[in-house]
């Protein structure tokens, strides 16, 4: 019999770190899933491993790969537990991470708060260099100068370096001979410079982005050596990758020199895996919802394919305000997030009403039924008195919940404040959790020009499934899909994600003054750098290259994405490149203005090597009785009557290919729990996802009953 091999998917987030472990020769899955450590991730990741072991003794030694999601650096960001950073600017640019764009995100308010820069302006050295705008060296870099400073950073106690210069995207000499001199004199400084960290125009963005680059690569370098040595010593002799915030996997020395890139890890796989399901049944429109025990992530994914966006912000001030947090440009699977999690915590504001998050219990305390010490109300909570989840069957029995705390914490926090009942207390922190994600929801995408109406809504995290039906009728989405293994679906994610990298340089030129011929060799350096960056991550594999232009009508500020085709840049007319841009431009705004000229601004390429076989075994077709799937019944709040009614509990470990099931029900699997109202019919197919449609109060064929047959 052959030997199995076997991948290994490890997703850390706030509260739980999920496993998932695929046998590369039968397809078979192994779970597991635990409690997150913060004060050091490795042990959670040790101490999962390690059950699974228990399950299937010696695995680590057959296992080629693990593929890691981290939040390791968004929270550094957050909690500012980063480095001690220095940034070399050019001299009269110190104050970039202050200024930023010099405009404010709320108008009307004059007491407006903005992050603290990662770089405190005592930190801050300019020298006396300087580029055109166009590259040409105005004033070259002084030695000496630079040594100086070093020898000030080392006597400050500096850990780590960003430089950033103004105009060296178009020209990193200056750059480049700044690092040679600190890596020669000051070796044991960790560096960030922006010609390869992020060689685009913007000078506030690449200066920032390059900073929390350099912020976060000590924390970020040490901590993933320890992971691996930590892993060689249970038996791992593979490959370590990372999952980047653009949907791709990476290897292990990319990550540490370019951490900035793995900020949103873990959330990105889930859309990947939704993104993957969505081709693999032909969905058009397909609304990623994956809520964990912290936060609740979203996407919609159009035409297959999720939207990627090169600048977001971390560490906002004002949650839901753009232009309060730090920017950071660097290619994202455009998701939304919000502290909308399992372990949300529930309080009455100052208004006196009830508020549920964005703070967190986490992992520890964590809620209430944790019996872990905490003490103040969560959705969990709320979750497990309305009778949606089984206090003897939280992660499949091996962690049991208390469901008396709960009530405790629930009635004496919310409901006695309130002057209401503890179980309207708990359906109105079940309820709220849902109301705020569908606002987000609707808002995100209306944005993206989407209807809400059409979408399928793919459910994936501990929480989602428990949370999507109500989610679902908010919206008006009237089709959900919960795949297997949806608890630790960001954890099996990873498998369907490739090996790629993302790389930019920005470089203006105006359409009618452009060399077809200079572009192409352009192209072509970012396609060698990016093959470089891949080397040894899969041998014997061939790298696809995506090309994406970045344009604008003169004068404007921002850009709008053109992927092109045609391998070979001068095989293009002018005409061409212009039409294309006007049909987009149409596209997303309605309107364009054919007689204004338009500018290359950047260009971008995207290398990925083939995906490995990814397959889902199929359920038995044989006959079954769907009597046989029954747990039993519990009762549990129904949103509909505003009551608790009998729910049948279903096993989802036994259900088969072509299973119907009726709402309401309750579908228990070891990673999560789908909860399905009266108004629901649900089907398995043949890989074990359960097509799950909402009958509208018409009649399924009235609009917004959805058909998925």
């Amino acid at each position: 019999m052959e030997q199995p091999t076997y991948r290994l998917g490890c997703d850390i987030g706030g509260t739980f770190t999920d496993f998932v472990l695929v046998n590369n020769i039968t397809g078979e899955f192994h779970t597991n899933k635990c409690l997150t450590t913060p004060s050091d991730p490795s042990n959670a990741i040790e101490q999962g491993i390690r059950e699974l072991d228990e399950i299937l003794p010696g695995f680590m030694d057959n296992v080629e790969e693990i593929i890691h999601g981290t939040t390791l650096v968004i929270n550094a960001i957050i909690e500012r537990k980063g480095a001690r950073t220095a940034l070399i600017t050019t001299k009269g640019f110190r104050d970039i991470l202050e200024l930023g764009r010099e405009k404010r995100y709320d108008a009307y308010d004059i007491f407006s708060e903005y992050p603290e820069p990662i770089v405190p302006r005592s930190d801050r050295a300019e020298i006396d260099e300087r580029l055109a705008f166009d590259g040409r060296i105005l004033k070259s870099v002084d030695e000496r100068e630079v040594i100086n400073l070093l020898e000030k950073f080392k006597k400050d106690g500096i850990e780590s370096i960003a430089v950033c210069f103004i105009n060296s995207y178009e020209n990193f000499v200056n750059e480049k001979q700044v690092k040679e001199i600190i890596e020669k004199h000051a070796p044991e400084l960790f560096l960030s410079t922006s010609f390869e960290v992020l060689p685009e125009i913007k000078e506030y963005e690449r200066s920032c982005t390059t900073a929390v680059n350099a912020y976060v690569k000590p924390i970020t370098y040490w901590y993933l050596n320890k992971l691996i040595n930590r892993l060689g010593t249970i038996g791992f002799n593979g490959k370590l990758f990372i999952m980047l915030s653009s949907g791709g996997i990476t290897s292990i020395e990319t990550a540490k020199n370019f951490p900035v890139r793995i900020i949103e890890s873990g959330p990105t796989a889930a859309v990947i895996a939704s993104q993957y399901y969505g081709k693999m049944f032909n969905i058009a429109d397909m609304f990623c919802f994956d809520m964990g025990g912290t936060t609740a992530k979203s996407c919609l994914i159009q035409d297959g394919r999720a939207g990627l966006v090169s600048t977001f912000e971390v560490g906002r001030v004002q949650r839901f305000q753009k232009g309060s947090g730090l920017p950071i440009q660097v290619p994202v699977v455009d998701l939304m997030e919000i502290g909308a999690g399992g372990g949300s915590i529930a309080k009455i504001s100052n208004l006196g009403l009830l508020q549920v998050g964005p703070e967190s219990a986490g992992a520890d305390p964590g809620p209430a039924c944790y019996k872990q010490g905490g003490d103040n109300p969560t959705v969990t909570d709320a979750d497990l008195v309305l009778g949606y989840l089984d206090p003897d069957f939280f992660l499949g029995g091996t962690m049991a919940l208390d469901i008396e705390l709960s009530k405790r914490a629930i009635d004496e926090k919310i409901a006695k404040p309130l002057g209401t009942t503890m179980v309207e207390a708990a359906f109105g922190i079940h309820d709220l959790i849902n109301e705020t994600m569908a606002s987000a929801a609707k808002t995100h995408i209306a944005e993206k020009g989407g209807n809400p109406n059409i979408v399928t809504v793919s459910a994936f995290g501990g929480a989602g499934p428990v949370h999507t039906y109500g989610l679902a009728k908010k919206i008006g989405a009237g089709s959900i899909l919960v795949p297997p293994l949806a608890g630790v679906g960001s954890a099996l994610g990873f498998f369907t994600a490739p090996v790629a990298f993302d790389l930019s340089r920005s470089h203006r030129k105006v359409l009618d003054d452009a060399d077809f011929k200079e572009i192409e060799l352009l192209f072509n350096e970012l396609e060698h750098e990016s093959a470089k960056i891949l080397e040894g991550a899969q041998s014997g594999d061939s790298i696809i290259y995506e090309r994406t232009l970045l344009m604008r009508f003169v004068g404007q500020g921002a850009e709008i994405d053109l992927k092109i085709e045609i391998k070979d840049f001068t095989k293009f007319s002018k005409n061409e490149i212009r039409t294309m841009f006007d049909d987009e431009y149409k596209r997303l705004y309605g309107r364009t203005s054919a007689e204004s000229p338009v500018e290359f601004v950047t260009f971008k390429v995207r290398a990925s090597l083939p995906k490995k076989p990814f397959k889902i075994s199929k359920l038995s077709t044989r006959n079954h009785d769907i009597k046989a799937c029954i747990k039993g019944q519990r009762p549990a709040f129904s949103i509909i009557k505003k009551d608790y009614i009998p729910f049948t509990v279903y096993d989802r470990s036994t259900l088969f290919a072509h299973a119907e099931v009726e709402g309401p029900a309750i579908i228990e699997e070891r990673e999560s729990t789908i909860v399905l109202g009266e108004d629901t019919k649900a089907r398995v197919d043949e890989f074990g996802f359960i097509w799950v449609q909402i009958i509208p109060s018409g009649g399924p064929d009235q609009p917004g009953g959805a058909n998925n047959d």
